[in-house]
């Protein structure tokens, strides 16, 4: 049922100029990027992944020729999969069942990349609990993909060092230093440590 309503609502995704404010799906930015999520399309195919909407280039007539992908919704897959273990960048989401709140969380970190993570619910609580327990440099609870100049950007693990955005952005352009200096006398043995 839940994959039903997913799969609907993707469906309405308007595809096209990503210049037009209707557009919610524009076309992949490069020519490298098109073709990598091609191929992990094909990867998770491979795998055993099912997909239950797109899988395939976009072949819609408000997407010319440009390197547009359709929206991509897969069921049948596990946390083993390329498809979930990486970073695909591109219109492509996997649905990994779970049992409850320590599974999902289970599942969301046990990757070797942490940009962003998503968590939708009724519960305050559950989403601060999630939130924090998540290892992401993100995370977004009921939305996705809000973001502020004012709010640092980054991920963890493989995801990336630093931050992009707020006052963490400042700490990219200083280099700090160190500087020891002894006021004795004599010189000490720099090989006894104390």
């Amino acid at each position: 049922q839940f994959v039903d309503k997913l799969v609907a609502f993707a469906r309405t995704a308007k595809m096209g100029d990503p210049m037009n404010a209707d557009t919610q799906v524009g076309p992949v930015t490069n020519p490298p990027q098109y073709k990598k999520i091609l191929d992990y399309l094909e990867i998770a195919k491979g795998e055993g992944a099912n997909p239950v909407l797109g899988g395939a280039k976009a072949s819609r007539p408000e997407c010319g020729s440009g390197w547009f992908v359709e929206p991509t919704i897969f069921t049948g897959v596990n946390n083993r999969m390329r498809i979930a273990q990486e970073e695909v960048f591109g219109p492509v989401l996997s649905v990994i069942p779970f049992a409850d709140e320590d599974e999902a969380i289970e599942i969301g970190n046990d990757v070797v990349f942490g940009l962003a993570a998503g968590v939708w619910t009724q519960s305050m609580r559950r989403a601060f609990k999630m939130s924090e327990r998540l290892q992401a440099g993100t995370v977004w609870v009921n939305t996705y993909r809000a973001v502020s100049y004012l709010s640092p950007f980054g991920g963890y693990k493989r995801s990336g060092l630093g931050r992009e955005s707020g006052q963490e952005m400042i700490r990219e352009y200083l280099q700090t230093k160190s500087v020891w200096i002894s006021l004795a006398t004599e010189v000490p043995n720099p090989f006894i440590m104390r």
